[in-house]
């Protein structure tokens, strides 16, 4: 994983509520345990046709979507299993962020840890957001803040161990193996106490 500090795009509306990780990655997709190639699957279904074609009516297939690295998603979003190829096929396929008045626990967890930032806001600062697709923004990670293009700030939460590893770059085995000689001392310690 990358440092993450700050993401600065414009944002991409995907407004559909109750959005599922089987929407956002189909089940019949899940044969790999590579995350590379998983984001010309994500969102599958509606993104292409039967045909294979782009489906021009979806929203992220919109020219001003392109190149947006921060998703605004409806409500509930993440919901249903909990397949961490969901984050995996969001990040493969460019998305960094997104933002939410509700992220479903398992998928914001299995998000962050993977360099996902899923960031929960107020009703209303999502419903603001909804309503002006394509701006830009800038999330702040250390400051735990949302720069909005006309100076105002949305301030949003994050757990301190998950900031910290997205700060640090580090998964959670990352974050031990940072700590292996402490946990190597420990060890042998309690070797020699219970001898």
């Amino acid at each position: 994983m990358n440092p993450i500090t700050r993401i600065h795009s414009r944002t991409a509306v995907l407004a559909d509520e109750n959005i599922d990780t089987d929407r956002i990655i189909p089940a019949r997709f899940l044969t790999t345990t590579t995350r590379e190639g998983l984001g010309k699957l994500c969102f599958n279904d509606w993104r292409y046709l039967a045909d294979g074609s782009a489906n021009p009516a979806f929203p992220l297939n919109q020219p001003a979507a392109r190149g947006c690295s921060i998703l605004v998603a409806g409500r509930n979003f993440g919901c249903g299993s909990s397949r961490e190829h969901a984050p995996w096929a969001l990040l493969d396929y460019g998305i960094q962020a997104v933002l939410c008045s509700e992220i479903a626990d398992i998928f914001r967890g299995n998000a962050l840890k993977n360099g996902l930032l899923a960031v929960v806001i107020s009703a209303a600062e999502h419903r603001w957001l909804l309503e002006h697709p394509g701006i830009e923004l800038t999330i702040d990670v250390q400051g735990q803040f949302i720069a909005l293009p006309d100076g105002g700030r949305i301030a949003f939460q994050l757990e301190p161990f998950a900031r910290h590893c997205l700060l640090n770059g580090v998964d959670q085995l990352g974050y031990l193996l940072q700590h292996a000689e402490a946990i190597s001392a420990y060890e042998q310690k309690h070797q020699e106490l219970a001898a």
